[in-house]
């Protein structure tokens, strides 16, 4: 799964210290997110949505090639 939380974090201005902070999460977890390591639960990935103000699809997306 790929995903532009890197790119919502910083529209918002947080760093990811913050973003970690605000999802009650380690800097790791983010970092392992924002790399592709790690895909969040359904629930962090919906509380980081609401926080983005945006649907979790357009946050997190599978590649075509992820499903074919």
């Amino acid at each position: 799964m790929k995903n532009k939380l890197s790119e919502h974090r910083k529209e918002i201005g947080f760093s990811q210290d913050k973003l970690a902070e605000k999802l009650g999460v380690s800097r790791q977890t983010i970092i392992s997110i924002e790399k592709g390591r790690y895909n969040p639960s359904l629930p962090l990935a919906m509380i980081m949505a609401e926080l983005f103000e945006t649907k979790v699809e357009n946050i997190f997306f599978l590649e075509e090639k992820d499903y074919k």
